[in-house]
């Protein structure tokens, strides 16, 4: 699962006893948020060649759950476990979830790398879905960059060529499935970022329970190990993003997750052999370019309204 530069966080009490301020803090927690999943995603392509992808979400988010839900319980009691929208919750924790579960089905069939790139059209999805639930006006400029972005997905996808591959519409879905969640969280007011991260860990863990009576096939130890450490940088790489926008401004901070296509593929090349081919780089570069320039367009929005001519 990949981070996405898209703000999620609910505009919620922030986790205490956290340092100061710091706008690059913030965007170092970020990048090493993207370095985290990055190697967690090779974990996860490594495993899902050898499990079923749900199999591998479940791992993912057991351990999630296993790693998160102490450290909350620690830090504000069973208190942080109570939500005020625990319907919106489930509702964010069942797009998260989905979102893991279609990222994971890609990675068999697709190198790391694309299946990132195509990935991060969800901050594109986000913005229209923002317009048409969360009533946010949408100027010709991002939609611009939204429609620059969609070019550059099907850049890499390259429909109707001999390159396309059914699975290249997974992380496509994955991003549908991440943006219906971000959307949704913008709406969960007054819950602390802690209850957001145990309820997308119990829910993720309730759900993918479920289909393991259809989809188990025993793991050995070494799969039992990556799966721990799969899920260990799971938790790691959700609590760094906690961190970063505790630390920044959203549109500040957001666009370095675009780091991550850099970690793919060094990683997808180091461990896998492959190589990212000329369309991916150009598509992926496309992608990067209109959501730095809608993360752009987002900051100068937010600097009007503060400061009106």
């Amino acid at each position: 699962m990949t981070s996405s530069p898209a703000r999620t966080k609910a505009s919620s009490p922030e986790p205490s006893g956290l340092p100061a301020s710091s706008p690059l803090r913030g965007i170092l927690f970020l990048i090493a948020s993207t370095v985290v999943f990055s190697v967690a995603d090779v974990i996860t392509k490594q495993l899902a060649s050898t499990l079923p992808p749900p199999e591998v979400a479940w791992m993912r988010y057991v351990t999630f759950a296993l790693v998160i839900i102490p450290v909350v319980l620690l830090k504000g009691g069973p208190g942080l476990l109570r939500s005020r929208r625990p319907k919106l919750q489930v509702l964010r924790g069942c797009g998260m979830v989905g979102s893991s579960l279609l990222f994971i089905a890609s990675l068999p069939s697709l190198p790391v790398a694309d299946a990132t790139a195509i990935f991060f059209v969800s901050p594109i999805l986000i913005m229209a879905l923002s317009v048409f639930f969360l009533g946010e006006t949408v100027g010709w400029r991002r939609w611009s960059a939204a429609a620059f972005g969609f070019i550059g997905v099907m850049i890499v996808v390259r429909p109707g060529t001999g390159a396309f591959q059914f699975a290249a519409l997974l992380p496509m879905m994955a991003a549908s499935s991440w943006a219906v969640g971000a959307v949704v969280t913008r709406k969960i007011v007054g819950d602390h970022a802690f209850t957001t991260l145990a309820y997308s860990a119990l829910v993720g863990t309730v759900v993918l329970s479920a289909l393991m009576p259809f989809n188990w096939v025993t793991p050995d130890a070494t799969e039992i190990g990556l799966g721990l450490s799969m899920g260990v940088l799971f938790a790691i790489g959700h609590w760094f993003i906690v961190l970063a926008y505790r630390h920044g401004n959203a549109s500040m901070i957001a666009p370095f997750s675009y780091v991550q296509l850099i970690w793919a593929g060094s990683l997808g090349y180091l461990v896998f052999g492959t190589v990212p081919d000329a369309w991916t780089i150009t598509g992926a570069g496309i992608i990067a370019l209109s959501g730095l320039y809608a993360a752009y367009r987002e900051r100068v929005r937010a600097m009007e309204k503060k400061f009106p001519a």
